[in-house]
């Protein structure tokens, strides 16, 4: 394995680092291998690369009426309401 060595490291980043290696149960210098195999192997990074939209379209994605349900609903007389999100006053 290779050695690297880090020269002139902001004292805040080496802390967080420090902070964040407690946090996972790690030791500083595994953390630190963990952050760069991260950010170079993209490991864990999947969720990022996606759009907040996209991420919640996927979560309830299967929830909800089917579109056979809404018709069925709609002929028995149950229209779809919006509810009011206007003044409450």
């Amino acid at each position: 394995m290779a050695q690297l060595v880090v020269r002139n490291l902001d004292e805040r980043v080496k802390d967080s680092l420090k902070a964040q290696a407690a946090r996972n149960g790690r030791s500083l210098e595994a953390e630190v291998r963990e952050v760069l195999r991260s950010a170079v192997l993209g490991v864990g990074a999947e969720p990022a690369a996606q759009g907040l939209g996209t991420r919640i379209t996927a979560r309830f994605r299967g929830t909800g009426l089917s579109e056979a349900e809404a018709q069925a609903m709609a002929l028995k007389g149950y229209a779809p309401r919006t509810p009011p999100f206007g003044d409450q006053g």
